[in-house]
């Protein structure tokens, strides 16, 4: 049984994070990631609040193959109305510009950062069982080939701490029985990629890098551009079906979507659910939980990565000294981190709550803002994730509403 300072379960953005800074740090780290890198996965668009993080890790997304963002492009074709939020109009000090990417790509860019920073990372290792105790905590994993072949005997890892990254799986969430859905927003997406496309539809979706954001019925579509060339398209909603059909129907109610797919090669359509939930347990004695893992919320503004990276980044900064003076056993070591997501989670759910049963789209989001440019610099910040700060009129608005 191998002996650490830190495990992490899972190597995404939370993990890969967490586990670079504290590698960092000169700790004694190891990564169990389930699956083997580069693996698909959906969650293409990121927000500018990502870019300081990113830098940290030691990575500039400008360098690789990236697609840069500009902001986000609102439409209602059932009204004709649409509105650009370009993230160089938000407030001072957001961050002017994003990245669209293949989370394959970006992923693995993250996992393979941690390991240069010092983290062994063992892919292809499920996690099998937890052990939290008042001395350290135990993971049993299972190991398995590229090609899927499971090894016969079970691995064991000892630590001081332990760190859930396992995304929309939860694992500690799960195994407590702490996971709290949202009830009130979208149910699940159904998504497909385009290959192929024309090349004066990929000149012009590139030439902004703009997520489409496309009102419907009881939800919304995404389009996503990629550098590749490829696009990205999917449908949430909070009623009715949510199957290949309804997919097939919305893009074909769709001028704007049908345009610009026209001719391109329609990839697999994928489902998934269980969207929305809290973890209300995501800490304790000698564990934490990061990322999806500890709350995921309806993706319409892109916030899972920039959460996952954020949190990854205060949990380091936490556990650090922690592990250094040996108090990564006290209960209420995360609180500071759990009070830091908060106003995350808060700012986005109750964004949400106004976007799919309230005003906030015939409003806000799609009219002219008469309440002035500051207001509407607001909403932008707030699209770009810039959700920790106090002189946000339309944020305030936002939580005054919801303390009501």
């Amino acid at each position: 049984m191998s002996e650490h300072d830190v495990i992490i379960i899972g190597g995404g953005p939370a993990g890969s994070c967490a586990g670079n800074l504290l590698a960092s740090a000169g700790l004694d780290v190891v990564v169990l990631e389930r699956e083997y890198f580069p693996r698909f996965h959906i969650g293409e668009s990121l927000l500018p609040m990502e870019l300081a993080s990113l830098a940290r890790l030691g990575i500039n997304l400008d360098d690789g193959p990236y697609l840069r963002k500009g902001g986000a492009l609102m439409i209602d074709e059932r009204s004709d109305r649409q509105a650009r939020f370009a993230f160089g109009d938000g407030l001072p000090g957001t961050p002017t510009y994003a990245h669209q990417v293949e989370r394959a790509t970006f992923d693995q860019d993250l996992l393979a950062a941690a390991a240069k920073a010092g983290a062994a990372v063992h892919e292809g290792h499920e996690v099998l069982s937890v052990e939290l105790g008042e001395r350290g905590v135990a993971v049993e994993a299972r190991a398995s080939t590229r090609d899927g072949q499971a090894a016969s005997e079970t691995v064991r890892f000892r630590a001081r701490y332990l760190v859930d990254a396992t995304g929309q799986k939860a694992m500690l969430a799960r195994n407590h029985k702490t996971v709290e859905p949202y009830r009130d927003f979208g149910r699940a997406a159904v998504f497909r990629t385009y290959t192929n496309m024309g090349s004066a539809a990929v000149a012009e979706l590139h030439e902004s890098g703009d997520i489409i954001i496309k009102i419907v019925d009881d939800g919304w579509m995404w389009g996503i551009p990629l550098v590749s060339g490829d696009f990205s398209v999917g449908l949430v909603k909070a009623k009715g079906k949510i199957d290949q059909p309804a997919f097939d129907a919305e893009m074909a109610a769709s001028p704007l979507l049908s345009r610009l797919t026209v001719g391109a090669e329609p990839g697999l359509v994928r489902v998934i659910g269980n969207f929305s939930y809290r973890n209300t347990k995501p800490h304790g004695p000698r564990f934490a939980c990061i990322g999806d893992a500890a709350c995921f919320l309806d993706p319409i503004f892109s916030s899972g990565v920039v959460l996952a990276l954020t949190s990854g980044e205060q949990l380091a900064d936490l556990l650090i000294p922690a592990l250094a003076e040996s108090r990564e056993h006290e209960a209420e070591l995360m609180a500071p981190l759990a009070d830091h997501m908060s106003r995350a989670y808060d700012v986005f759910s109750r964004f949400l709550q106004r976007f799919y049963h309230g005003s906030l789209t015939d409003n806000v989001l799609l009219v002219e803002h008469d309440s002035g440019q500051k207001f509407r610099s607001g909403v932008i910040s707030v699209l770009a994730a810039d959700v920790w700060r106090d002189d946000n009129e339309f944020q305030n608005m936002l939580m005054r509403a919801r303390r009501r």
